[in-house]
């Protein structure tokens, strides 16, 4: 009777660890988290260094195209054609001896006018100008508040374009006066930056070109 039961414990124990190790052996394994997975840093691929930017230059201002008007023009005399311009940058230029300004438009002269200049102590500067402001109604705060109809500023010191009284035997402090209402124009056509080209006794034509001088 012992020796039977001492048997039947034995096979008992022998069946409980061969079940435990068929267990065991029959897990699967366990998965990794993705909270891991997704702690593994990842280099980024590295990135082309940007190229330095370069201003761009002054384009030729080649003209296109001469207002044809006969002879000189005369004091207070302006003229206006855009017909048919197609749209490009504005330019325009003052030649102190001839005492005219030209508008040019994508290198076609769309208006030009007889000027008034500065004088004596008070030239008019030569130089290329960039309109740096512009006033409809300005008044001067220098020439004890004349007025300065369209003011198109081209310096600090106070010389500009603007509108005035262009006849014979008068003259501005430096500025650049003209008719009222070609600078009415004038004024509905430029925007802040557009350049002014103040010569003396340059004559341009056909095929020149303003930008380079």
């Amino acid at each position: 009777m012992n020796a039977r039961l001492l048997l039947a414990s034995g096979v008992l124990a022998i069946a409980v660890i061969v079940g435990v190790f068929a267990l065991s052996s029959s897990k699967p394994a366990a998965p990794v988290p993705h909270r891991i997975a997704a702690a593994i840093p990842i280099k980024p691929a590295p990135q082309p260094s940007p190229k330095p930017s370069v201003p761009p230059k002054d384009e030729p201002f080649v003209i296109k195209r001469i207002l044809p008007i006969e002879g000189a023009i005369k004091y207070g005399e302006w003229h206006w054609d855009e017909a048919n311009v197609p749209a490009g940058p504005i330019v325009m230029t003052v030649d102190l001896d001839a005492r005219v300004i030209s508008v040019f438009r994508g290198g076609y002269e769309i208006g030009t006018s007889a000027v008034l200049l500065g004088t004596g102590d008070t030239p008019t500067p030569l130089g290329v100008f960039p309109i740096t402001e512009k006033d409809k109604d300005h008044v001067s705060n220098i020439y004890t508040g004349a007025p300065m109809p369209y003011m198109q500023r081209l310096t600090n010191d106070g010389i500009t374009l603007h509108g005035s009284d262009v006849a014979l035997g008068y003259a501005s402090h430096g500025c650049v006066g003209m008719p009222v209402d070609f600078a009415a124009k004038l004024f509905g056509t430029t925007k802040i930056g557009d350049k002014v080209y103040i010569t003396r006794g340059k004559q341009v034509g056909l095929g020149d070109d303003l930008a380079g001088g």
